[in-house]
């Protein structure tokens, strides 16, 4: 008889949260069970380097036996509708299901840092300044080479398409479903217009993409369930060091960043975990241990730290005003790009 197996997509698995994610698959998920990770990327140099990665975790600290670790990838780009519609292909082709699907990819448009506005935000609000930072500047207007918003078809359109494209074929064949929204604790209403839906006039595009999400979720968790046996949760993994700033930072301003992020948590901030291993809490506590029973789907769940730096939960309520108009504005968007993507599908397979 074969051993139960569990099959888990996480996109952007290469950054430092969804790297983490897979880290506690490993060890959480029974080691009598083949737990089979799709590593997805939008280039197959950095897949395979997020593979050889947990491998390594796993022969260090896991130690799940040969079969029951394995591993694949797709080379998905949510700013690339074309690449979303070949991934959603491969997958229908190649797997029987999908018990989890963590929705942990996104991306901004920054700009540039006000330095100036910084310090001020830093001697008044020293939490706030490195919780919800009022000096990353962004671009407006950026949109992608399918003509949307790029942060609007990357944090939502596309993830939204890619669950709809599957829930009715490959979730709906696992005995327990999840998929785990990756928000942010940066989701405020200030940051969306409903009337600029795509997000191609405001100057906090990734604020209100996160936003967004929150809409989305509390706008389709139900029926999920009730039609398809989906569990989907909201979680978001607080402020945490991520791969991403490297880009952006030199050494001086990396470790000023350090400071403030120790100095918040000092300081009574819950949502300052540092590490992408905290940031991991929330994401996998929905996947594998919330109860539909106990654990209301209508809420965010945030991973959280106490001042010693010991991982808890927070849990939120989600202000649910226009997820309505929302939801009707991405289903009206999936109908054109059904028709849009008809015969478009490529192989993922070629090396980039």
């Amino acid at each position: 008889m074969s051993a139960p197996r569990k099959i888990a997509i996480i996109t952007g698995t290469s950054g430092n949260l969804g790297i983490n994610i897979a880290y506690r698959l490993c060890d959480e998920i029974p080691s009598d069970h083949r737990l089979t990770i799709i590593v997805t990327s939008r280039t197959l140099v950095k897949a395979n380097e997020t593979i050889k990665s947990i491998e390594k975790y796993n022969d260090e600290h896991s130690h799940r036996k040969t079969g029951f670790l394995d591993f694949d990838y797709l080379l998905l780009d949510f700013g690339d509708m074309i690449s979303v519609a070949t991934a959603i292909y491969k997958l229908k082709k190649d797997y029987p299901k999908l018990d989890y699907l963590f929705l942990n990819a996104s991306q901004n448009a920054h700009d540039h840092f006000d330095y100036f506005a910084a310090t001020k935000q830093m001697l008044s609000d020293p939490i706030g300044a490195s919780t919800c930072p009022e000096y990353k500047m962004e671009k407006v207007g950026v949109k992608t080479k399918d003509g949307m918003g790029f942060v609007f078809q990357v944090n939502v359109f596309g993830p939204f398409y890619f669950i709809e494209s599957l829930k009715k074929c490959l979730f709906v064949k696992s005995e327990d479903p999840r998929i785990i929204w990756v928000g942010s604790v940066m989701s405020k209403t200030k940051y969306l217009s409903f009337d600029d839906m795509q997000l191609l006039r405001t100057e906090v595009p990734y604020g209100g993409s996160k936003r967004l999400v929150d809409l989305v979720h509390l706008a389709t968790y139900k029926e999920l369930y009730d039609e398809y046996g989906i569990k989907q949760y909201l979680t978001h993994p607080g402020v945490f060091v991520s791969f991403s700033f490297f880009k952006f930072l030199n050494i001086f301003s990396y470790y000023i960043m350090m400071m403030m992020f120790y100095m918040a948590r000092f300081l009574g901030s819950p949502w300052h975990n540092l590490t992408g291993w905290n940031a991991a809490n929330a994401p996998i506590f929905v996947a594998l241990k919330a109860d539909i029973k106990s654990d209301r789907q209508d809420l965010k769940y945030g991973s959280a730290s106490t001042a010693r730096g010991h991982e808890y939960l927070k849990i939120d309520e989600i202000d649910p005003t226009g997820k309505d108009d929302v939801l009707k504005y991405l289903k009206q968007l999936k109908e054109e790009w059904d028709e849009k993507l008809k015969d478009q599908v490529t192989d993922t397979r070629r090396a980039y």
